[in-house]
């Protein structure tokens, strides 16, 4: 990939205004003179790995390389793919950066992972870009990080290379550009605790409605992960794959789940009112 010339597509969740992208596409030119810019009309955060299917899509051209999407990330990657550039794909997509921390659980929700996702399933070469920050103590996010280490990380992401099946994940940590400590390859961290909080408000018309968020505890982050790296100012790099099965898990099961599937078990209760399967039962 790298020794042809980029072809890029620039894409994000927190739409077309937002400052991330605007530094993104900036990284995007010091790899290529080929950059597009294809990204939700409005923001679409958590919008996942969704796209639209019930109502029509529009797209506005800004001008002759930038393009606004009614719809989801996943729709501005195919919108580019498979219309816009049609005729000559993208051989890159970077998709961010965006306002906020995707690691742990939190890349489940992310419509930034999603762009980047919907472009490996089109057998692009992709990356998804977020700059941490702490939202709870309300600072300003330092876009000066991701700014100054994003295209070094980018270039050397595609200088190593990865299999087709796998986007990679990079997180900024939340410092000053000069207060990151290195890059680390982690895997996807797990968050210990989150309370989900609905908050129910009345409009002008005394109709309620409702605000889903998120309450979290601060963590011990363990090393080797997204989260840990971030916690000592590192940038993460986290590979992702497309395919969700649990190798492991299905070995285990395969066996006795595909042995009994013709003669289904039928289970009982025991005195405690547990379940205990029929071929543990005694005769």
């Amino acid at each position: 990939m790298a020794e042809k010339k980029l072809r890029i597509l620039v894409t994000n969740d927190d739409g077309i205004r937002a400052d991330g992208i605007r530094i993104l596409e900036d990284i995007a030119r010091t790899l290529s003179d080929d950059v597009w810019v294809v990204a939700p009309e409005s923001e679409q955060s958590g919008a996942s790995h969704s796209l639209t299917l019930t109502i029509p899509l529009r797209m506005r051209e800004i001008d002759s390389r930038h393009f606004a999407v009614s719809g989801t990330p996943t729709d501005c990657v195919m919108m580019a793919a498979a219309h816009l550039l049609k005729d000559e794909p993208p051989t890159l997509v970077l998709s961010g950066i965006n306002r906020g921390i995707n690691a742990a659980d939190d890349v489940t929700y992310s419509g930034t992972i999603a762009g980047a996702m919907e472009g490996c399933a089109l057998g692009i070469p992709s990356i998804a870009l977020s700059q941490t920050y702490n939202h709870q103590d309300r600072r300003e996010i330092c876009w000066e990080t991701a700014a100054k280490h994003g295209s070094a990380v980018v270039k050397k992401l595609i200088e190593t290379g990865w299999p087709k099946d796998v986007l990679m994940n990079v997180n900024f940590p939340d410092c000053k550009p000069e207060e990151v400590s290195g890059i680390e390859v982690v895997s996807q961290g797990v968050r210990e605790w989150q309370e989900i909080v609905i908050e129910r408000r009345v409009d002008m018309r005394h109709n309620p409605y409702f605000w889903i968020g998120f309450r979290r505890e601060r963590i011990v982050a363990k090393g080797g992960t997204d989260l840990g790296a971030l916690a000592v100012k590192k940038i993460a790099v986290t590979p992702l794959q497309m395919n969700l099965t649990d190798w492991k898990v299905l070995q285990s099961m395969k066996h006795a789940v595909d042995a009994d599937f013709g003669a289904p078990a039928v289970a009982t209760e025991d005195t405690t009112g547990a379940l205990i399967p029929a071929k543990e039962r005694a005769p």
